[in-house]
């Protein structure tokens, strides 16, 4: 095997640890299916993953970048993770397996719309995770977390989260 195709099968097995890592606040996704995890790269025996935090507060950054650090170590290399905060990210990068995976477990997935002036408080309609409704209300800007709005569906009466879009 030529030390290209070993470089490139050690470059996947580091992106396969880093990406199975799932998100502490919503662990249905992992970090590759929000699209927070931008790329890994190998110098030497060093895997180094670079991570956009979805916004510059969210408290799960640094779990993270440690669950990031563990896999990596587990996986057998010096793990490095680098902090990339510019394009910012933006729920557009969430992967249509995201998607379906935030619905699964009971939170709407966003809408597109993070070119809108509006994107963050918007008064998009959110179809019900559940029963595919479009009767929901807000009843919260807010949800379990910062990034997520609490609404309730007006047919099944069942209360979920909506991934607000950024």
């Amino acid at each position: 095997m030529s030390v290209a195709a070993k470089q490139d099968l050690s470059t996947a097995r580091a992106w396969a640890a880093a990406s199975a890592v799932v998100d502490p606040e919503v662990p249905c996704v992992t970090i590759a299916d929000l699209g927070i995890l931008r790329s890994v790269e190998l110098q030497g025996d060093t895997a180094i993953a670079h991570v956009t935090p979805t916004y510059s507060g969210c408290p799960a950054v640094l779990a993270i970048e440690l669950a990031v650090e563990a896999a990596l170590l587990e996986a057998g290399f010096n793990p490095r993770v680098e902090r990339v905060l510019s394009p910012p990210w933006t729920t557009d990068w969430i992967t249509e397996e995201g998607q379906s995976k935030l619905k699964a477990y009971g939170i709407a997935p966003p809408v597109k719309a993070s070119g809108s002036k509006r994107a963050l408080f918007d008064d998009t309609v959110i179809a019900c995770p559940r029963c595919e409704s479009h009767n929901t209300q807000k009843v919260s800007e807010f949800g379990s977390t910062a990034c997520k709005a609490q609404y309730r569906c007006c047919d099944c009466s069942e209360p979920f989260d909506y991934f607000k879009c950024i």
